[in-house]
């Protein structure tokens, strides 16, 4: 009975398999399948070489970001493309940019498991955007949400787009426990979970070890003392406090509603910044090492967080018709990725910063400000000595010591919080490490709307 079958069913499907012999048949298949699903395709041929075009400048008409709440804080309940979602909502509505000019959304996010498919896809639809605007989710670690805005860029200045959404999320509370689905697993008795944010977030996979033992060797090989650590630290509270009090966040920041069976809660400050206790930093014991070497402790290193930003990006006649009452209006002059050895991620900065600037055609002395993710305080102390950066105006509203860091959000919430401290005509930089030994630099210049 079954060969039968068989002949029938390939007498029915024989167009299609001499398709390749019988351009006829090609045809006629191609077409009956473009009625069905209600598709028209028209072919184009050229025998003309393609002209290739001029690179265009891609322009920040708007950059927001949700606040960053502590771990198992406000946030607890609010996935990260909802978090996500949030951002591009508040970076859309700032920006002015029909959504119909918007083709693309680059999101970066790191700790996916559990999260549904496609995040950033996720986080557009969620946002409110047309289901025909494409998503990427970009995983380049700490530095997903800055390479999510390079990604973007590139598309405007090669002609492919007029307007994009870019930016990163993250919600660490929300990272599941892991249970191997492995051969070795013992067919009854206890089988070991394994914590996914130390699996896919906080371990350097090459070594085995914590990236704060990472940390830890980079202090060794550049002398940091402890005491600079902890006094960075302290001083990484201090300006967060300060930029607060004096407002100075008021326009980056996204409230976030959240809604809850005792009522809704807007979120609208970050959460940590105003707890440091400056007496008990001293005498915090070493996080990652406990042979009486070890300098990194939990308030010199930053601290597990969940939140969003995004920024809406757009070619030159986009930025002159919606860029004139944005308070971030900038041009994106280079970027740059570098790769260094995985334990020496902390110092891949100075590496990725050096090639931006020589793309962007200025040197470190035309820089007003610079933002680095303080992923430990030894990494902002290393960068500056190797840059010889130690004058210069660095983090100066904090950073991830005391704002937190939410890792996918981190390279994006930095570049945010850069622009809304430049003034017209100044030149800024953001740059960030990532775990496996990497870290990419943005440069940019905020224009004044008449110079485009």
């Amino acid at each position: 009975m079954l060969l039968p079958v068989l002949l029938r069913y390939a007498l029915l499907r024989l167009p299609v398999l001499v398709a390749p012999l019988n351009p006829a048949a090609e045809v006629h298949t191609e077409n009956s399948a473009k009625e069905h699903y209600g598709l028209t395709v028209h072919r184009h041929f050229s025998s003309s070489p393609a002209q290739p075009k001029e690179i265009q400048d891609a322009y920040i008409v708007s950059a927001v970001r949700t606040p960053t709440a502590k771990f198992n804080g406000s946030f607890l309940n609010v996935s990260a493309p909802k978090l996500g979602a949030e951002a591009i909502k508040g970076a859309v509505a700032k920006s002015g940019v029909p959504v119909s000019k918007i083709t693309d959304v680059y999101m970066g996010n790191v700790l996916q498991a559990n999260m549904g498919q496609a995040p950033a896809r996720q986080a557009a639809i969620f946002a409110g955007l047309p289901s025909t605007v494409e998503a990427v989710t970009v995983n380049k670690v700490c530095a997903s949400g800055l390479k999510a805005v390079a990604l973007a860029a590139q598309n405007i200045q090669l002609g492919l787009a007029e307007a994009q959404v870019a930016g990163g999320m993250e919600n660490m509370s929300q990272v599941p426990y892991y249970l191997p689905r492995a051969a070795q697993n013992p067919p009854f008795g206890h089988i070991k979970l394994e914590d996914g944010l130390l699996k896919d977030g906080l371990t350097d996979v090459y070594n085995q070890f914590h990236m704060g033992n990472c940390a830890e060797n980079t202090v060794k090989k550049f002398n940091i003392s402890r005491e600079a650590q902890d006094a960075y630290a302290i001083r990484s509270f201090e300006r967060a406090q300060a930029a607060w009090d004096a407002g100075k966040f008021a326009d980056e920041i996204v409230p976030v509603t959240v809604k809850s069976k005792k009522g809704d809660t807007v979120v609208s400050k970050d959460e940590g910044y105003d707890q440091l206790r400056r007496d008990k930093v001293p005498t915090l014991k070493p996080a990652f090492l406990s042979d009486g070497t070890g300098t990194v402790t939990a308030a010199n290193s930053s601290t597990f967080n969940d939140g969003a930003s995004a920024l809406v990006l757009t070619n030159k006649a986009l930025a002159q018709q919606y860029g004139r009452d944005s308070r971030v209006l900038a041009r994106i002059v280079s970027a740059a990725d570098a790769a260094i050895d995985p334990v020496d991620f902390p110092i891949a900065p100075a590496k990725a910063v050096p090639i931006a600037l020589e793309r962007a055609g200025i040197s470190k002395d035309d820089v007003a400000v610079w933002e680095f993710n303080e992923a430990f305080a030894a990494v902002i102390k290393a960068n500056e000595q190797i840059l010889a950066l130690e004058n210069a105006r660095v983090n100066e509203l904090g950073g991830a010591i005391s704002l937190g860091h939410a890792l996918g959000s981190s390279g994006s919430r930095i570049l945010t919080t850069l622009l809304h401290q430049l003034k017209p005509g100044e030149y800024g930089v953001a740059a960030i490490c990532n775990g496996g030994g990497a870290a990419t630099a943005l440069v940019v210049q905020r224009i004044h709307p008449d110079s485009i």
